[in-house]
Order: structure tokens, then sequence, then C-alpha cells
């Protein structure tokens, strides 16, 4: 039985009856917004490539973090930009370093909101890379040293949830060991799992001074062309202890946010990032898209994809979005 028996157009009629059979539903629940934060007092400057996004410093988060809960969004992730750089990036590590000052307060202030880290050495390199580096060579097994002893300092000020990007090999298993050797097995890891050498994250290494000083990052993030090392990536993060995995890029990488879901039964999360943001804040600037719209339809079609949570610089402008839809 075809037409003119069959319709679909029935079912898409009205708003109403298009309400009603919506398979994909966007929610400010599935939204972590990510923050940048760097020492000083009264500090919000809007990152060129990145309209609309700030270097904070840490009263300045307070008073954001404020506006994110009375927007319901539930969680933030925080990158840090330190004072001082060194080759074995250890402001990233310290005691009183910008990220361990700012879990505090946030936690002092605002308990219930969800804090995840990002435990990575490339923001606080003097060399830009996320590894320890020898004869312009990054070290595997010596980096996985310094980031543990980042991720306890996350825990120990108070972190939910630590984020390891840097795509070393066995660092999640380095991490979970470490974590629950010194008390903090509640802490939850969301692991960069699927983390590609994209292009898309020009803006953030802008607003993070993170670009590489040599090379490239490409011999340990992956290859844009791969899939299936995806799926292997993400199975052996998820046999170290990843409670979340990520797959970083979004947009640009649906199949695999849609494979990963499809194989594991773990919460998966995709990063909307930075390029991506910037496109479309760029093609809204020039009236080339409607820009609530296309906020929307991307975020949507991340969610339709498989990712249960969206790390996302839209997700204040989302949430405002929703509330009038």
């Amino acid at each position: 039985m075809s037409f003119p028996e069959h319709r679909p157009r029935r079912l898409r009629k009205n708003s109403n009856i298009r309400r009603m059979v919506r398979e994909t539903r966007l929610s400010v629940d599935n939204f972590i917004y990510p923050m940048f934060v760097q020492d000083g007092k009264g500090i919000k400057k809007e990152i060129p490539s990145m309209p609309g996004i700030y270097n904070l410093s840490v009263d300045t988060l307070l008073i954001e973090a404020e506006e994110i809960l009375k927007l319901g969004i539930p969680a933030i992730i925080l990158f840090g930009i330190p004072e001082k750089k060194d080759p074995v990036g250890s402001e990233g590590y310290a005691k009183n370093g910008i990220i361990q000052k700012s879990v505090r307060a946030l936690k002092e202030n605002f308990p219930e909101i969800v804090v995840v880290t990002d435990v990575c050495l490339c923001e606080y390199t003097s060399h830009g890379h996320c590894g320890v580096v020898k004869n312009n060579l990054i070290e595997n097994d010596p980096t996985l040293e310094l980031l543990t002893k980042m991720a306890i300092s996350h825990a120990q000020a108070g972190a939910d949830i630590v984020a390891p990007s840097d795509m070393m090999d066995g660092r999640v298993e380095a991490i979970r060991c470490a974590l629950d050797k010194n008390g903090y097995n509640d802490v939850i890891i969301m692991s960069y799992a699927a983390k590609y050498s994209s292009s898309f994250y020009g803006p953030f290494r802008d607003a993070a001074d993170s670009t590489p000083q040599f090379g490239d990052r490409k011999s340990y993030q992956m290859d844009p062309a791969n899939a299936l090392e995806a799926i292997k990536e993400v199975e052996l993060d998820i046999e170290e202890g990843a409670d979340i995995v990520m797959v970083k890029p979004a947009l640009g990488y649906l199949d695999i946010i849609y494979r990963v879901k499809d194989y594991f039964e773990v919460p998966v999360a995709a990063y909307n990032v930075s390029g991506e943001f910037s496109m479309i804040e760029a093609a809204a600037k020039n009236n080339w898209i409607h820009r609530e719209n296309t906020i929307i339809e991307a975020l949507t079609c991340i969610k339709r994809a498989g990712a249960d949570l969206i790390l996302t610089y839209f997700a204040k402008d989302a949430a405002r979005i929703l509330k009038q839809r």
C-alpha cells in the first residue's frame, strides 16, 4: 500500500501534531557549558574569534555560574589559562592553579552545579603540546604521571567529573587507579575517547593560547578519515574505567557519535567545538542563516545521532530559545 493511502504529510500538518510525534527532544538537561578562566579580577574579555564567549577571572566566573544555574544548565567544563607556562605544564597540577581555585570557589558558592574539569597539559605547557616533549617527540608514559597529578588536584578541589582530553594511551586507567587510591572513587571520568585531529579547533586555541609551537597533534589525536579506530579507542577507555565517553568534534562526526552509541551502553557526550560555533555565528552575522533556528537544528542533530550530553558554547542561548518554544 502506498500513495494515496499513505500520506506522511498528515503527521506534519500543524505544530501541535509535529510536536506530538517528534522523535528527538532536545533539553537543557543535555548541556555542558565550556568556560575559560584566568587569574586576575574583574576580567570578562571577549574572545575575538568566538563572539559572546569570554575569558573570565574567578569573580566573574561566579557571576556567570549564577546565570547558568538560573537557565537550568546543570554542568560546566572549565579550561584554564595560567599566568605562566613551562615545559611540563606545572601550573596545571599546582594546588593553587587557576582551575583548582575556580573549582573551590564554584563549590563554595554553588555546590549544586556539576563541575567538569579538562585534564590536559596543552594549556599549561610552553610548547603547546598535550604531553611531555623529548627531542621534539611527545612522550606517552611520562605524560601519564602528570595527568594523574592534575586529575587528583582537581578532585581535591571538588571537581565532580574529570575529563582527560590529551589522547595519550592508557591515561584513563592511570587516572582511575590514582583517583581510587586517593579516596576519590566517586569522581566520574568523562574521557575524550574519540578525539580527532580536527581543523575545527582553531578558535579554541585562540581562546586558550594553546597552539603547538612546533609540529601538530596528529601523532596522538585521531585521523579524521578513521571510524573503526574510534570504536577501538572508546572500547579501551571503557575497559580502563571511563564512565562517560566523548566524541569530538560533533557536527562533522555525527556518524561516529551514532556508531559509538550503537556499540556501547554508556552515556555518550559530544563536543560542539569552537569552529562549529564560530561558523554559525559568522554566517548569522552576515544574515546568511537564521541564528536561533540553526542553533537548535545543529544541537538536535547531535542529539539525534546519539549524544546524551552536548558540550556547546550555545548552551545559554539554546536554553533561552527552548524556554520560548
